[in-house]
């Protein structure tokens, strides 16, 4: 998986569970809960439909680490690459 391909997923993720989003909010420094008032609800379903289509699963442990469209993005693409 390539950045691009994180991207790509994240973006579509955000789509499917916030689809009022406009691309333009999904800069890398937006941040999921605040910016795109992502209630903790919408971020579980985010994680779980983003370990569904990449097959890369997201720790309790590392959701401080994913709080931004960047973070996340550059998260995955660490890990599929790691793997």
């Amino acid at each position: 998986m390539t950045e691009w391909d994180a991207r790509a997923a994240v973006i579509e993720a955000l789509g499917q569970i916030a689809p009022e989003l406009e691309p333009g909010d999904l800069e890398d420094g937006a941040r999921l809960r605040q910016d795109l008032d992502l209630d903790s609800l919408d971020f579980l379903r985010l994680i779980e439909q983003i370990a569904g289509t990449t097959g890369v699963d997201v720790p309790e442990r590392d959701y401080p680490r994913v709080t931004t469209v960047g973070e996340l993005v550059r998260y995955l693409d660490a890990r599929r690459t790691a793997t």
